[in-house]
Order: C-alpha cells, then structure tokens, then sequence
C-alpha cells in the first residue's frame, strides 16, 4: 500500500521513527516502544477498524535511515503465522515521498485470518494517510519537524 508524501524522504522519517508520538496521531498503531535497530526487539500495539487491538514483540530486520525501516513478528512458533512489515521511502522528482508499507504473512494459519488480514489492510491505509498529514503538515523551511505546529 503505498502513499505520495509531499514532504522530502528524510523528514517522512522523523515522523516515522519518532515513535513517541504515534499516540497523538496514528490510528492503526498508537504503540510501537523500542530501539529502531536492526536485531533489537519492539514492541507494537496494532488496531486494526472494528477490533480490539493486539500487541506483539517482533524484532527488527531493517532500519536504514530515511528509505526502509521493517521487522518480523510472530504468533507462536516461527511458521505458524509469520509476517513481515516494512516501510520503504522513496525519493520522489519533485522533492517528495513515496512511502509503500507492506506485510507479508506465512505460515499455515494464515488463510484461517483472512477478515483480520482485511481489517489489517485498512489500518494501513488510514496509517499512511496520517503519516501522510502529519509530515505535510509538520514541515518546517529547514526540512524538521516543528512539533509546535
């Protein structure tokens, strides 16, 4: 799922990886605690519309500043029901964003989470467009972040 981002990479990434804030503006993932690095376990807080919620502790696979950050998280034992998240920010022509966030689920319980896989797809969506607002948003002349904004 991917979204133009009218704001230059490297400030599309402050937002991205200025997880304290998450609670004030993304609707799909109000949590995400932990070092943004690779190896290093996170946890993450996901509601999905019309769900209660979950956390889980997945465990960075990526982080390269300002083009991808990604983890893998498990349910249970590896193989079971696995998925990889990433986002990946590319550099537009015209000084903007394309940012592309993606899961990629395995394993043999999968195809039994099909409607919460849907409603995953949707919290994606709203994420990115709230990514989306707040770095447009959120842009400063310098290119940082103004949090008083």
């Amino acid at each position: 799922m991917s979204t133009t981002i009218d704001a230059p990479p490297a400030l599309v990434w402050q937002v991205l990886t200025d997880t304290s804030a998450y609670g004030a503006w993304n609707p799909f993932m109000p949590v995400l605690a932990g070092e943004l690095r690779e190896g290093r376990r996170l946890e993450v807080r996901i509601v999905p519309p019309g769900s209660r919620g979950m956390t889980f502790r997945p465990t960075v696979t990526a982080a390269e500043e300002a083009r991808e950050l990604a983890w893998l998280g498990r349910l249970g034992l590896p193989g079971l029901f696995d998925g990889t998240h990433s986002f990946t920010l590319t550099p537009r022509t015209d000084g903007g964003t394309e940012l592309t966030q993606r899961e990629v689920f395995r394993g043999l319980l999968v195809p039994l989470g099909a409607s919460m896989l849907r409603r995953t797809e949707a919290g994606f969506a709203a994420m990115n467009e709230a990514l989306k607002h707040r770095a447009e948003g959120l842009a400063g002349r310098d290119g940082r972040v103004d949090a008083t904004r």
